[in-house]
């Protein structure tokens, strides 16, 4: 079996990313307000709002994978919730070495 290779992205306009970023910022900011309706959808919103911004941020990358060192038991369950492909890589990979 061979090592899942990532997809090639497209390039995305500067414009796009930046509509992307802010969205996911004001995705993240809306969260309190959500949060005090029933159900998760606060978690929802948060999760959403994350995944825009660290697709469109290097800044949040960095400070993402700094925390995820710091705490990687959280950083790792929470890669996983949002569905990242790092997440994915990381799990097929240690998938195929526990195999082994």
């Amino acid at each position: 079996m061979t090592d899942p290779a990532p997809a090639p992205r497209a390039r995305r306009s500067p414009v796009r990313r930046q509509v992307e970023l802010a969205g996911g910022i004001l995705l993240v900011v809306v969260t309190p307000a959500v949060a005090i309706l029933p159900g998760p959808a606060g978690t929802i919103v948060f999760a959403g709002g994350m995944v825009l911004i660290l697709r469109n941020s290097h800044w949040a990358r960095l400070r993402w994978a700094r925390l995820k060192r710091r705490f990687p038991r959280i950083g790792g369950f929470i890669d996983r919730m949002m569905r990242r492909g790092s997440a994915l890589r990381r799990h097929a990979r240690d998938k195929m070495a526990a195999e082994n």
